[in-house]
């Protein structure tokens, strides 16, 4: 695995392979393991249901039993519109065949909406853990519109043996507190019911768009991961950071916004992606919500990307990788090599914490 891994990487592998995170020590975090469902969410208030679901997301699929997920989430058809998203590959506005893409690529879970995991439910819901995406952004409004609202009920995703639900926040939005509020209670509810929940902790504001696109920003996603493990996501979603000093940007020419320490820069991190994905881990509650970064759209070099990616997540001490469009966008054989290409990463020992 690691002569593949190192042969993706390129002549970045040792930049990536080697680097040793100091502005937060490894030793802080709370990591993946075999043990990860007793040892973080054991002594929390999650009843016995939301544990047995957690362990049933992490004993299922090729990286059963070691702390790590790979998940396929496929909510295109509403984010994206489905002609956009499915056009390169007509097979998958049928939803069975997403179902088996996550099977057959020994995914942990399959993510995605109501329609498709209700449209074959009894086939597949015992079969590969179900997490239900409560909410979304849909496209057909004119002018188009950004806001996420909800599509079904905690009790439709139960019926269907859903395993966990998913939502995502607008976080920075002029929506985002109604956003906090609805998802908050969703939460709430399906924890009582016994499922675990996941939470895409993205930004949506204009005005981070300044010099650079602070949308991927280490600084203000870490603070949206910390919103999200305060309304109890038991796993964050994250976009992987790209760039830092998102706080600086904002509060230049003279306005003011959020608050921020120094520190921030100078000591907890450096301009390397680990150092900057290391950011976000410590503001998922030093790991105790799992940290899952996204694959991203597809292109044309996916397999190093996703396989840079997982590195960057594993060795800053996430949970794993959340990949959709590299997968689905491509001929299922090859959308399976692909998952299968990130999975080994988690399963190489030679790809260790940094």
């Amino acid at each position: 695995m690691i002569d593949t891994i190192v042969q993706a990487l390129g002549q970045q592998a040792r930049y990536y392979l080697e680097y040793r995170c100091e502005g937060i020590d490894k030793g802080l975090l709370h990591l993946p393991g075999e043990d990860f469902v007793s040892r973080n969410f054991g002594p929390s208030d999650r009843n016995l249901r939301v544990l047995a679901n957690l362990q049933r997301l992490l004993g299922t699929g090729r990286l059963a039993h070691t702390g790590y997920l790979s998940i396929l989430p496929v909510d295109q058809g509403i984010e994206h519109s489905a002609g956009a998203s499915f056009a390169k590959n007509p097979l998958y506005f049928d939803p069975e065949n997403i179902v088996k893409l996550a099977l057959e690529g020994g995914c942990n879970a399959v993510a995605s909406t109501f329609g498709v995991l209700g449209s074959v439910a009894r086939r597949y819901a015992h079969r590969i853990p179900f997490i239900v995406k409560i909410n979304h952004n849909q496209l057909l409004t004119c002018p188009n519109t950004f806001d996420q609202i909800l599509f079904g009920t905690i009790d439709e995703a139960y019926a269907m043996g859903a395993a966990a639900v998913g939502a995502t926040i607008y976080f920075g939005s002029e929506e985002s507190n109604r956003q906090i509020m609805e998802v908050a209670e969703a939460f709430a509810y399906a924890h009582e019911l016994g499922m675990a929940t996941v939470l895409w902790c993205y930004l949506r504001n204009p005005a981070f768009k300044k010099d650079k696109d602070y949308h991927l920003a280490a600084d203000l996603t870490g603070q949206a991961n910390h919103l999200g493990a305060t309304i109890q996501a038991d796993i964050v979603k994250q976009k992987l950071p790209e760039v830092n000093g998102g706080y600086k940007a904002l509060n230049m020419d003279g306005s003011s916004y959020g608050k921020i320490d120094k520190r921030v820069y100078e000591t907890l991190t450096t301009d390397h992606p680990i150092d900057l994905c290391r950011y976000q881990v410590a503001n998922s509650y030093m790991g105790r919500a799992g940290l899952i970064n996204s694959g991203g759209a597809s292109g044309d070099n996916d397999f190093a990307e996703a396989i840079t990616t997982a590195v960057i997540n594993k060795r800053a001490g996430g949970m794993g990788l959340i990949s959709g469009r590299k997968a689905f966008q491509r001929p299922m054989p090859e959308g399976i090599k692909l998952l299968n290409a990130i999975q080994d990463v988690y399963l190489c020992p030679q790809v260790s914490i940094a």
